[in-house]
């Protein structure tokens, strides 16, 4: 466990770490907020993997990481969950505070240095999911298999090839044109209604790909932000003395509890075999 210092952030923003899921790297998820003391937290939506959630699935560190939130907002640190699609349930909830807690859609930050923050998921600009939210969500099964594929594959990489870890999910994504079109899109609007609104910065998450650019058109500019995801690239957003920076997970800072140890093959393969079952129903 890491034993320096907490390291003070004054804005975390993490994202889409889809909690219940085959996917999420809780591990190191806990590690990281562990090793952070934050002033303000934004939970940028797909927290919870209510798609996908599942009894049968839900390991000590997903509780973990949960039980950390609890932890800040019990120290009465401001805590904004943002709703995304994964968990758009808590839409319902909108407008609710409890404590140091409080649900929205949106959030625009008020920074120290009098610069605007215009934080949400963005879902919003995703048409698939609101025209076809069932093609959506077949997806997502597909992609945590994916994910769940790819562990296997980097392990045989790591272990018996001594090669790097690979991520077949960003050559999928990076090979096909339209993956790309829509993630070239879906910044570009972004940042472009940022700009209409005369914000300084535009902070979403949804897309998994963690970014920090400047976008100009005739209107202005602005700096988009992509706080990225913690099932493919374990990043976050951290706002620390003024400026913002991309926080990649240190695979040096990975602690082993062996409290906490991962399912073994076998057990994870009889859930997913019990999850198909259950689909088919």
């Amino acid at each position: 466990m890491i034993k320096n210092e907490k390291r003070q952030v004054d804005i975390l923003v993490i994202s889409d770490l889809h909690l219940g899921t085959y996917g999420c790297h809780a591990k190191e998820l806990l590690c990281y907020m562990k090793s952070i003391k934050p002033g303000i937290v934004v939970l940028n939506g797909d927290i919870i993997d209510i798609w996908q959630f599942s009894k049968r699935y839900w390991p000590k560190n997903h509780m973990k990481v949960v039980k950390q939130i609890f932890h800040w907002m019990g120290k009465g640190i401001k805590t904004y969950y943002v709703s995304g699609n994964h968990d758009e349930m808590i839409r319902k909830f909108v407008g609710l505070q409890i404590g140091s807690l409080e649900i929205v859609n949106k959030i625009v930050l008020d920074l120290p240095d009098g610069k605007k923050a215009w934080v949400f998921h963005g879902d919003v600009f995703d048409v698939t999911m609101q025209h076809s939210k069932w093609l959506t969500k077949l997806g997502a099964v597909g992609y945590d298999i994916l994910i769940l594929i790819n562990r296997f594959v980097n392990f045989f990489s790591e272990k018996v090839f001594n090669k790097g870890k690979i991520s077949l999910s960003k050559k999928i994504k990076d090979s096909v044109k339209s993956a790309v079109s829509f993630v070239n899109s879906f910044e570009q609007t972004s940042a472009e209604i940022g700009i209409s609104n005369k914000f300084d910065y535009v902070v979403c998450g949804h897309i998994h790909k963690p970014a920090m650019r400047k976008v100009s058109n005739s209107e202005g500019s602005i700096m988009y932000l992509n706080s990225g995801d913690w099932v493919e690239n374990l990043t976050a957003l951290e706002y620390v003395d003024g400026s913002w920076s991309i926080y990649k997970f240190d695979e040096a800072d990975y602690y082993k509890d062996e409290e906490d140890a991962d399912l073994n093959v076998e057990e994870l393969f009889e859930n997913m075999l019990a999850e198909f079952n259950a689909m088919k129903k």
